[in-house]
């Protein structure tokens, strides 16, 4: 390994950390970093940005490097897939100097008649922040309408452009993100929070009007409302589910001041969803099936369900989408934690069922914008680690595959110079844990090389492959990527999330040391050059991890990290608690709090040497508070500044650092241009952490 040259302190020693100077000795958990309104929480979080810009000044070439080189690999201007709707066909082109797209149209079978429909790249010139959430055009296409959000915080303001030529108008504020048109051209569908920002209630607006009425709302506090619309285009449908049952109201799309009819009552454990065909509906649910199975019903009678496509015990059917033809099935393998599209024909006298091809495996593959409801050409998605995303236009009479864009890479690393390795590590209970690598070739027999884990394990989640541009830094650079499919996510199918929720949550933190331990004993990495990454719950995946093996890794990056989850979870007034009772367990039944509290990485810190991390958080997340980050900086803080000089400082210093986003959300900053900087930081300390790196950060600032 590279010797990296040590760079002299920036800081005398006797200068105090942003950690001793607010100290408070009545508040050893910090607990006062939650009042938001306490101007001190802005300047010790604005300090703690000071001292990691400071600590990382020795790295802003490697920083620069990095973004110059991402920039470098990829094609900044950029135009979208065109999609025809009824009258028009719809896109978007991104400039090659902008952060946000600009959206287009032209009349169907004219394409010289171009027409702006949204300008977000102007929008967000007198804006930090900007996401664009939902956009919804009218069936006569005579209007747009949208929500956007200029803070991170999620509150979403209803916007409305007559088309071709009107002025935005503002229709209402602090609504959530869906939209949805009716078919009468003047009803749009949208939801509202309540005091706790889940979206507890679904509206109708009238256009012309202006007045808006309830058409649903939901009681249940562990339950959110959510909308949408049937690609027959016949039916709204208005969903309220918890993390383990659903339940779906019906509304004809024609005419939505009809009051929503109930499919089917909800049942504690039991999920369902529908898609329609003319004359019946058909239901993915997992009653009496645990990886769900596919029902029919007649337009009439849609709560009286009839098999269609029976449960398998290897497969988790994932979704629906419905044409005139048939079925597009989306159905993960059990023992190949792999994605497929199943095509399932009904427009003939028997069923036909047929998969459709992986480019590649492991591979993800998902059907693309495909809104024709009686199109035989289906837009499909792919990539893997080594694929770049493609889209394919998969024509179902011949099977005929049609490449209709592909996103360029150019630079010295080129995707076919990657390869991917499947692994399989052996996790504490037995359990075969699928762990996914990729490196470059030239490399991959020169083991072991310094390597970065990403985990998240939670929610159903997967992580099917998916290729990155800013990744290829990485890479080049010799270091290899793994990823660890854990116990939590769906990787696996439903069986897969249930084996790493609730009562058996643990199990995502020994599946994660469990992929990092196969990677040691494959040979891809050594026990010293190893690091880990997990954002928002793969925060928690990997803070709890390094609190059960404070070694395993010789760095992290905890990005917006849900890490105080006993707290969050026994403070129900705040945004999602309610709602998560069923994911991590309701605190006010003893044994959950336990269970809860037996892992919550700030439960659980003890005086031990920790390895080097960097820390992000938002301050207007409503997600993940800014203060979870910030607790733990300052704890970790304080614990690494009262160990032994000799474990607190080997070989360069372990330094904590913390950087908050002032002006961003849960996802981070919504442009592009400054997303891809802070990429370019975040792996610059990785770098440096796996001993690629010229130049060293200053050492951990003395108490």
């Amino acid at each position: 390994m590279k010797a990296q040259p040590h760079i002299p302190a920036l800081h005398d020693a006797t200068q105090l950390s942003p950690v001793a100077r607010f100290k408070r000795k009545d508040d050893p958990h910090w607990h006062w970093l939650e009042n938001r309104d306490d101007p001190e929480v802005e300047s010790f979080l604005e300090q703690a940005n000071e001292e990691s810009t400071a600590c990382f000044a020795p790295l802003e070439p490697l920083v620069e490097a990095l973004y110059a080189g991402h920039l470098a690999r990829r094609e900044l201007a950029v135009d979208g897939l065109r999609t025809p709707l009824d009258h028009h066909t719809y896109w978007s082109e991104t400039a090659h100097d902008a952060d946000y797209p600009i959206w287009w149209r032209h009349p169907n079978h004219d394409a010289s008649q171009r027409e702006c429909v949204l300008d977000v790249q102007a929008r967000a010139q007198h804006h930090d922040f900007m996401e664009v959430a939902d956009m919804a055009i009218a069936p006569d296409e005579n209007w747009l309408a949208w929500t956007e959000d200029t803070n991170g915080d999620e509150n979403f303001d209803l916007f409305l452009r007559v088309l071709p030529d009107g002025e935005p108008r503002r229709l209402l504020t602090d609504i959530g993100p869906e939209l949805c048109c009716a078919e009468d051209n003047r009803s749009l569908l949208f939801t509202r929070y309540d005091d706790t920002q889940r979206p507890d209630s679904v509206w109708r607006l009238d256009i012309e009007s202006g007045k808006s009425a309830c058409l649903f709302r939901e009681a249940d506090t562990e339950f959110w409302v959510g909308l949408g619309k049937t690609r027959s285009r016949a039916w709204l449908i208005l969903e309220s589910a918890s993390k383990d049952t659903s339940e779906c109201h019906l509304i004809p799309a024609a005419t939505p001041d009809t009051p929503p009819r109930c499919v089917r009552e909800r049942v504690k454990g039991v999920e369902y969803g529908l898609e329609h065909r003319p004359g019946h509906f058909y239901i993915l649910h997992n009653q009496d099936a645990p990886h769900f199975r596919l029902d029919i019903a007649t337009e009439s009678t849609p709560g009286d369900w009839t098999p269609l496509l029976d449960h398998q015990e290897h497969l988790t059917l994932e979704g629906v989408d419905a044409f005139a033809w048939g079925l597009v099935i989306t159905e993960r393998d059990h023992r190949e934690a792999q994605v497929h599209l199943s095509v399932v024909t009904l427009d003939t006298d028997t069923p036909i069922k047929r998969r459709l091809p992986l480019p590649e495996a492991p591979c993800s593959l998902m059907l693309g914008d495909t809104p024709d409801f009686h199109t035989r050409r289906l837009r499909l998605h792919e990539e893997s680690f080594t694929l770049p995303p493609r889209w394919i236009e998969h024509e179902l009479d011949t099977d005929a595959r049609r490449l209709l864009k592909a996103q360029p890479v150019h630079g010295d690393l080129a995707p076919e110079q990657l390869v991917c390795r499947r692994l399989w590590a052996e996790a504490h209970d037995g359990e075969c844990i699928p762990v996914s690598v990729v490196v470059r070739g030239d490399l991959i027999e020169q083991g072991p090389l310094p390597t970065l884990l990403y985990g998240y394990g939670a929610y159903g989640e997967v992580l099917d492959p998916w290729f990155s541009v800013a990744r290829l830094e990485l890479l080049s650079r010799g270091v290899a990527f793994a990823v660890a499919h854990v116990r939590g996510g769906g990787d696996r199918g439903e069986p897969w999330y249930l084996a790493g929720k609730l009562e058996h949550k643990e199990n995502s933190f020994r599946d994660f040391l469990a992929a990092r331990h196969a990677l040691v004993e494959h040979g891809i990495t050594d026990s010293k050059r190893i690091a880990a990454y997990g954002a928002s719950a793969g925060g928690l995946l990997v803070g709890a991890s390094l609190n059960l093996e404070p070694d395993a890794f010789c760095a992290a990056v905890l990005d917006v990290p849900f890490v105080d989850v006993l707290r969050t979870m026994e403070n129900p007034d705040l945004p999602l608690t309610t709602a998560e009772y069923s994911e991590w367990g309701n605190p006010n039944e003893p044994e959950a709090k336990r269970r809860i509290r037996d892992y919550s990485p700030l439960d659980n810190l003890v005086a031990q040497p920790y390895p080097t991390l960097f820390l992000q958080g938002s301050w207007h997340d409503s997600r993940v508070p800014y203060w979870e980050p910030a607790k733990l900086y300052a704890r970790l803080t304080e614990i690494v500044s009262q160990l032994p000089a000799d474990q607190r400082r080997p070989a360069g210093g372990r330094p904590i650092l913390l950087r908050t986003d002032m002006a961003a959300g849960h996802g981070g900053a919504s442009g592009r241009f400054k997303a891809w900087h802070d990429n370019a930081r975040q792996d610059a300390f990785l770098l440096w952490a796996l001993g690629l790196a010229d130049n060293e950060l200053p050492a951990d600032r003395a108490e």
